[in-house]
């Protein structure tokens, strides 16, 4: 008789019970809900150095552009300011006028698109926000030419400017 209570005894000590495991879920779903905001904030932190990447790219790809028109590379009318008329020429490429052996004058490899667009369907192009020459700093509008790209959205980064300031 006693060999049948130990054994009993032992197949009862060998195992969790019911609190030992709603203890444990617990502190495992307190420690999971305190890494998500963490995790969430290294998603938006890559996202902006994304965002700085591209926004350096297409400027310095517009300033190489005008560069370009200004040094006579690039076919530009006595009217026009020498800025590029869409986004999608700086991939595509224009004619070089200067130089026949280079047929064209390419400004980037492909056109960055914006981290923070969601619609994944639209064009690279279509992410951002355009501003002409002609129009001024504070209220940004698409015009005959692409002086400066930015983000529409009035969200702040993680640095308290919204990134359409950047």
């Amino acid at each position: 008789m006693t060999s049948l209570i130990s054994g009993s005894r032992r197949s009862r000590s060998s195992g969790f019970t019911l609190i030992e495991l709603l203890i444990t879920v617990t502190i495992v779903a307190i420690l999971a809900s305190a890494a998500l905001p963490m995790a969430e904030l290294t998603v938006k932190r890559g996202k902006e150095q994304e965002l700085r990447a591209a926004l350096r790219q297409i400027r310095g790809a517009i300033d190489a552009y005008k560069e370009a028109a200004d040094l006579g590379k690039v076919a530009k009318a006595a009217d026009e300011t020498g800025y590029p008329k869409t986004l999608d020429a700086l991939a595509a490429g224009v004619p070089n006028i200067k130089d026949p052996k280079l047929a064209r004058i390419y400004f980037l490899r492909r056109l960055p698109r914006n981290p923070f667009w969601s619609d994944g369907s639209a064009s690279a192009s279509e992410t951002w926000g355009k501003r002409s020459y002609a129009s001024p700093p504070d209220d940004p509008q698409p015009g005959a030419d692409v002086f400066d790209v930015f983000v529409p959205s009035a969200e702040p980064g993680l640095n308290g400017v919204p990134y359409k300031d950047w």
